[in-house]
């Protein structure tokens, strides 16, 4: 990974859901917790102007974050954000400890390529759908990807990608596989527009009726 984010925070000792709008309403900080590993849950606060400038980064979602604790510094991922319905506010984040020498569930994001050459779009007239744009992979925290490309160059019409289908690095699983089957769900498709399908019967229902 090419990126190194740092997270500069400090500890919160006044707790409570009454603390936490005091605390975005005149400091310009955000409430935060750190968890996870042998050591007992932090709670924390982040400079939000900080944490604003690196959720701008794809990148800051999936990658190993270095928590800097007042001089202390952990390995973590961002676990959850909570964001504000109606303004560019961030709420509340979590962050899980991480271990070199213990799997961790991520999701990345997935980067579809060569959408404008496919094979199903350029040759045979088909139309790209996404029915996802990030997956949750399992893997140990040296091996986490930023992203998991999903190269559409080859892929022709009425064809569906499932999680099965991804080309995933040395060290990564998909996690929901490990659940069956059933749990083998689409990432992306290609199948003709409805309009040129409405199209095609139209014309089909007027040859019948020329040939009657």
């Amino acid at each position: 990974m090419s990126n190194a984010f740092v997270v500069n925070a400090e500890v919160r000792t006044d707790k409570g859901k009454g603390s936490s709008r005091r605390l975005r309403r005149t400091t310009n900080l955000i409430p935060a917790i750190i968890y996870g590993g042998k050591q007992e849950p932090v709670s924390l606060t982040l400079k939000h102007n900080e944490i604003i400038k690196s959720l701008e980064s794809e990148a800051f979602y999936s990658h190993i974050l270095t928590i800097n604790i007042a001089g202390k510094e952990e390995s973590a991922i961002l676990k959850d954000l909570q964001r504000h319905p109606a303004r560019e506010e961030i709420m509340h984040a979590d962050f899980l400890r991480v271990s070199k020498d213990q799997p961790i569930q991520v999701h990345v994001p997935l980067h579809f390529t060569n959408e404008e050459s496919c094979v199903g779009v350029r040759m045979e007239g088909g139309a790209i759908s996404h029915q996802a744009s990030n997956v949750e992979i399992t893997c140990l925290p040296g091996d986490l990807p930023e992203y998991i490309e999903v190269d559409m160059a080859d892929i022709h019409i009425e064809t569906i990608i499932h999680f099965s289908d991804l080309v995933l690095p040395k060290g990564v699983t998909v996690t929901a596989l490990k659940h069956g089957e059933d749990h083998n769900l689409p990432v992306a498709s290609i199948h003709k527009p409805k309009g040129e399908k409405v199209e095609e019967d139209e014309a089909e229902t007027t040859e019948e009726a020329g040939e009657e």
